[in-house]
């Protein structure tokens, strides 16, 4: 099978008409994953003692004083706040946290977390590229501080670079990032001489137009570098818009690129079991089939 983390919390973070990071995301993937067999659970708000593994405290206090009583205030040209804002990030912080904590109890080997707002872009002190809170970052540090893990892996195929999980994990030896992503495009950052503070990031940028075989290929040379690891928990920011039919960016991936790409992590992660996390995807039709192969992907590894 595999943990499937969602809640309808997700569709109360609103952004303007227009804006690609959508409330309509979240119902293309759900509807996408309806006929799977799949452990559904609603995801719990984030303890704060979780975020302040990555974030200082006077951050999130900026956060929600920023939070308006109705509409929409814009943190940056990109990034946007509604009434609902806060509580879907905690919650898709919650369900990373609480999807951590599943499989390293053992209840299932793989968990996809299906919430909105994406969160690899958020800096320590900065939201920006849609994003209010490092998702994939904080359940890395959960398990490495509250499960007392001594390898983690966060792995990053969004098409723009998770610069915000870089920075979070930057001088954190434990965890090994890395991530495939287009370059030159928004944030600017994910050069391969970035390495972090440890030799422990990893960054791959691709070529407009580079396609599927090139990031197939990119991918043997990261989880060759996974399987060095030897991780005990992989993490994934499952961003799907590389697809080809995505208007963000244009490194013209397939459905099927997403799911070979999948299967080559979990078999790199060997014996680790995987969580992932919904980042970025902004084509509706695409992002729900992307979805759905990327986590058939994970059931046909799940225990």
């Amino acid at each position: 099978m595999a943990i499937l983390y969602t809640h309808p919390a997700s569709e109360r973070h609103v952004t303007p008409p227009g804006h690609p990071e959508q409330v309509a995301r979240h119902a293309a993937v759900l509807e996408a994953l309806a006929g799977l067999d799949l452990d559904r659970r609603e995801a719990p708000l984030a303890a704060e003692a979780d975020v302040l593994r990555c974030h200082p405290a006077r951050y999130l206090a900026r956060l929600k004083a920023a939070v308006p009583a109705q509409g929409q205030v814009a943190l940056d040209a990109d990034t946007w706040l509604s009434p609902g804002s806060m509580e879907a990030a905690l919650r898709a912080v919650g369900a990373a946290c609480a999807a951590v904590d599943a499989v390293l109890a053992g209840e299932d080997t793989h968990a996809f977390v299906a919430m909105r707002p994406p969160g690899h872009h958020a800096e320590r002190e900065t939201p920006m590229g849609f994003c209010l809170l490092g998702t994939a970052a904080i359940a890395a540090k959960r398990a490495l501080d509250h499960h007392g893990l001594d390898r983690v892996a966060v792995l990053d195929f969004d098409v723009h670079h998770g610069n915000g999980t870089q920075d979070l994990l930057w001088d954190e030896g434990r965890a090994f990032f890395a991530s495939t992503h287009q370059l030159p495009l928004y944030p600017g950052t994910g050069r391969a001489s970035e390495t972090g503070a440890h030799g422990q990031v990893m960054n791959i940028p691709l070529p407009p137009g580079s396609g599927g075989a090139q990031a197939r290929a990119a991918w043997r040379q990261v989880t060759e570098r996974l399987r060095a690891h030897a991780p005990q928990l992989v993490i994934i920011s499952a961003g799907f818009d590389a697809h080809a039919a995505d208007p963000l960016a244009s490194l013209e991936w397939e459905d099927d690129d997403f799911a070979a790409i999948t299967a080559m992590i979990c078999d790199a992660a060997g014996a680790a079991p995987v969580v992932s996390v919904l980042e970025g995807g902004y084509d509706l039709a695409a992002l729900g089939r992307s979805a759905r192969a990327h986590v058939t992907a994970l059931q046909g590894t799940a225990s």
